[in-house]
């Protein structure tokens, strides 16, 4: 059985939006149908490709149980994009289907030539499909989010899959309890469904018996009227909504109560130690951080009580996994050293591949399997690990990954720009914002209305939040003599006196 809930409560909610819900028997027999639609109805098979580009709704979460239960691998993509970019997507996941809803089909469409939107033309497809359960040895499949790297265009990350349909629920249920997503209360989503993070965080509370409720877009006095309202025991959140959460009034604040929460999952950006610590003084010992990455899930975790023991610590190291630092030449660093982090996997060779980039994988690991998200920073003598920069000067802003070269290679290409730089600088509201330092091309003076310009070319080719929001102009950006750029000196004027430079 999928969902235990459906035992003891089949008309309960399992699942809702605010407008829609479906009971424990509803979803059971949607996804059961949905599987049995994309392996019947719609020609794919497990270990093929299925692509989502669909807003925050109750099918992206059917749909997505439905595909990764028939054995295929399962891409939700960013509705954030360009329709360039998610041309790309679909084409490098090998997608055989792609289902979108009416706000996305015109995009869909344009770029995918298998189709099938949410709504009357999902429901008929459900409607004519078997309702034959799930074989518990059958294939099981996978999510592969797309994160962006330092080739500039996003790749695939593909976890090593289950032997069967049983070990993959038997895992994530487990994977539930260790980071307390027990299944013991009401879970709300927070984030987009695109993201790892909130997609699966939800998906393994639900398996384990929650109710999960999905809450279209954030707002920050909304979400303490749903969590007081709804009873919600477990959430995820990230430090941006942290600050929009403590900028409501007092009055707004003091009211709020919410006397069945007892887990905020938080991560994917950096926190400052003042915001995290007003977080506890208001809610209380709920927050358990935890560092890792789409590449290999959780790594460390820290609780409350712990972090106010070693405020800005990101926790330690969680079973399976080694966390350890590591200098230049791939040698361990000892005890309380700054190196490049790396994590290794109890009995995982290698934890994840990226999809069709045998190079990029094998840059991620050391030969012993630890593998690297590009984080620098130490691990104390107590275990404890502690993030100092980022090796790729990958941007995070409101917990998205945000990959410079990207940015620059499309700035490149307005005639204006000589040579540019792009990385990130504070912000107290999203961690960190978009910075284009930018050399002139000859015959163009700097000037505000230059910089409108080169940001309206971007925000042409490039999805908004990586848009940079403010250009430096430079007469000559800091590169060495084989073409490599300083970019720490063009960071460092904003990071100064910082201890984090992220």
């Amino acid at each position: 059985m999928i969902f235990p809930a459906l035992a003891r409560d089949p008309q309960g909610v399992a699942l809702g939006d605010g407008v829609r819900t479906r009971s424990w028997a509803e979803l059971d027999d949607r996804v059961r149908r949905a599987a049995r639609f994309l392996l019947d109805e719609a020609g794919l098979c497990p270990g093929d490709h299925l692509a989502l580009l669909m807003g925050t709704r109750l099918e992206g979460v059917e749909m997505l149980l439905a595909g990764i239960l028939s054995g295929l691998w399962v891409t939700p993509i960013n509705w954030h994009l360009t329709a360039e970019e998610v041309a790309y997507v679909a084409r490098d996941s090998g997608a055989r289907l792609l289902v979108s809803d009416d706000e996305f089909a015109a995009t869909a469409k344009s770029v995918h030539d298998n189709v099938v939107c949410a709504g009357d033309e999902l429901e008929r497809a459900l409607a004519g499909a078997s309702d034959a359960p799930f074989d518990p040895d059958g294939p099981a499949g996978g999510n592969m989010i797309y994160t962006s790297g330092t080739t500039g265009r996003p790749k695939g990350v593909k976890r090593a899959a289950a032997p069967s349909l049983a070990a993959l629920l038997e895992g994530w249920r487990a994977y539930g309890h260790k980071v307390g997503l027990d299944g013991t209360g009401a879970h709300l989503v927070t984030g987009p469904l695109y993201h790892a993070a909130p997609l699966m965080f939800a998906v393994y509370d639900q398996v384990n018996g929650a109710p999960v409720r999905i809450t279209p877009r954030f707002n920050p006095e909304a979400l303490l009227d749903t969590l007081r309202e709804e009873e919600i025991a477990h959430t995820h959140l990230v430090p941006t909504m942290f600050v929009r959460l403590l900028r409501l009034p007092d009055a707004t604040k003091d009211r709020f109560s919410a006397p069945r929460l007892d887990l905020v999952l938080h991560g994917a950006a950096p926190v400052s130690v003042a915001v995290k610590r007003r977080m506890i003084e208001w809610w209380g010992a709920v927050f358990v951080e935890y560092w890792g990455g789409t590449e290999g899930g959780v790594n460390t975790l820290v609780d409350s009580a712990e972090w106010l023991a070693h405020p800005g610590t990101v926790g330690r190291a969680v079973d399976p996994f080694e966390v350890f630092a590591v200098d230049e030449a791939g040698e361990r660093r000892p005890p309380g050293a700054e190196g490049l982090l790396y994590a290794r996997h109890a009995s995982l060779a290698r934890p994840f591949v990226y999809h069709g980039d045998p190079e990029k994988t094998e840059s991620a690991y050391l030969p012993s399997g630890a593998f690297t998200l590009g984080d620098v920073g130490c691990v104390d003598p107590e275990g404890f690990v502690w993030l100092s920069d980022r090796r790729s000067n990958m941007i995070i802003s409101g917990g998205v990954n945000i990959y410079p070269v990207e940015i620059e290679q499309v700035l490149q290409e307005h005639p204006a720009v000589a040579d540019v730089g792009v990385f990130g600088i504070p912000d107290e509201e999203w961690g960190e914002q978009v910075k284009a330092a930018i050399q002139p091309a000859a015959g163009f003076d700097p000037s505000s209305e230059l910089a409108a310009e080169i940001l309206e070319f971007a925000r042409e080719h490039l999805a908004g939040y990586k848009v940079p929001r403010s250009i430096d102009f430079e007469s000559e950006l800091p590169r060495d003599t084989s073409g490599k750029l300083y970019t720490r000196r063009l960071r460092d004027r904003y990071w100064s006196g910082r201890a984090a430079k992220i």
